[in-house]
């Protein structure tokens, strides 16, 4: 591979997810900041996939079939890629099979590769070591992740941390209140509470619908609303009609007008037991949404303690309950926490700051 030109450099971006989630979106933006520099982003993702839509416009988007953690013939399609488009750095976003064999590829093709980590949960040491060393370096979204990659023995000087990023002129402050109400039945006198996440055990759910009940009688004129679907609803919905609370907590499923949604809500709460960064709580800082969270994984990166939030220890009930408390409590303290986290948001989790520290992360590599 020759070195790149004065003029131009091309990164052959790699993505498996299908639907346009976190991770994926997440891809979207930073080939959209990278067109400020002398970037070629090419795309390879699976066939017939959000991302391949989205992607379009911001780059050469090439979809390929991708089946999984058992799909070998992987190798093969993306090693015909690298050699068609003669890349100078191999960028692979996401797991799913992807992350392994689009290192044994670029390897082979000897292509410099780096991996972006996004999740917190720990791998089998010896083989996490084995699989990141095929790797350049090992991109993680928040120090919470490093952390988890530097535990494997992966060398330190290898992990570089770049935050993930908000669309800010998307996620805006300005809120359609009389539409949301509506659109929810929430009455006027009515505060919102709202968690965005999957319905599974480790994004907090039951803790948060626990201290709910808790501030029932102290504040009365509250509504919880539950965003997201997964396998844990069910359970949450038997726990809300076991307290008595089906006509304060609505489960409104999976929505993607979340920029219409966030900035109405009052408060919004996320008693994750780990998390990798929280795409949603970045979008909350963006629209002035003070939060509520644990201290789990990277969510003190974004939620900065008495800034443009509260933060309890993880397993902390009374800590969370106390917490939200605080808040309902005090709509001046709600305020100015909204518009600190509209500052760090802008100033911290960009697409602009995200997109230039990956381009000197390349430049640094190549």
């Amino acid at each position: 591979m020759k070195a790149p030109t004065a003029e131009r450099i091309r990164v052959l971006h790699i993505e498996a997810g299908k639907h346009l989630y976190g991770g994926a979106q997440q891809v979207v933006y930073l080939c959209q900041g990278l067109q400020s520099y002398p970037v070629d982003n090419v795309l390879l993702c699976p066939v017939e996939s959000e991302i391949a839509l989205a992607a379009r416009d911001v780059a050469l988007v090439d979809p390929i079939p991708m089946r999984g953690d058992l799909d070998l013939g992987l190798i093969s399609r993306i090693s015909q890629k690298i050699r068609h488009y003669r890349p100078h750095i191999v960028h692979v976003h996401s797991r799913r099979g992807a992350d392994l064999f689009a290192a044994l590829a670029a390897q082979f093709c000897g292509v410099a590769a780096v991996c972006s980590r996004r999740v917190d949960n720990k791998e089998h040491a010896l083989f996490a070591r084995w699989k990141y060393r095929k790797y350049r370096n090992v991109v993680c979204i928040s120090e919470g992740i490093a952390n988890v990659v530097r535990a494997t023995g992966y060398p330190s000087e290898r992990i570089t941390t770049i935050h993930s990023a908000v669309d800010t002129n998307l996620f805006t402050p300005e809120a359609d209140a009389s539409w949301f109400r509506s659109e929810f039945n929430i009455q006027p006198e009515e505060l919102v509470i709202a968690n965005f996440a999957q319905m599974i055990e480790r994004k907090g759910q039951a803790a948060l619908i626990d201290a709910f009940y808790r501030l029932r009688n102290r504040f009365p004129h509250t509504r919880l609303l539950l965003f997201g679907k997964g396998p844990r609803l069910p359970a949450y919905q038997q726990q809300v009609a076991r307290l008595g609370l089906q006509e304060r907590v609505q489960f409104p499923g999976f929505r993607k007008d979340m920029r219409r949604i966030i900035p109405a809500v009052d408060l919004v709460v996320h008693p994750a037991t780990t998390e990798g960064l929280g795409v949603a709580l970045l979008q909350s800082a963006a629209c002035r949404r003070p939060v509520v969270a644990t201290r789990a994984g990277g969510i003190p990166e974004i939620v900065r303690h008495q800034q443009n939030g509260l933060l309890t220890e993880v397993g902390d009930q009374t800590g969370l309950t106390d917490a939200m408390q605080q808040l309902l409590s005090d709509a001046e303290l709600r305020k100015t926490m909204g518009h600190n986290g509209r500052i760090i948001a802008e100033r911290d989790f960009s697409i602009a700051t995200m997109a230039k520290r990956n381009y000197q992360n390349y430049l640094s590599l190549i």
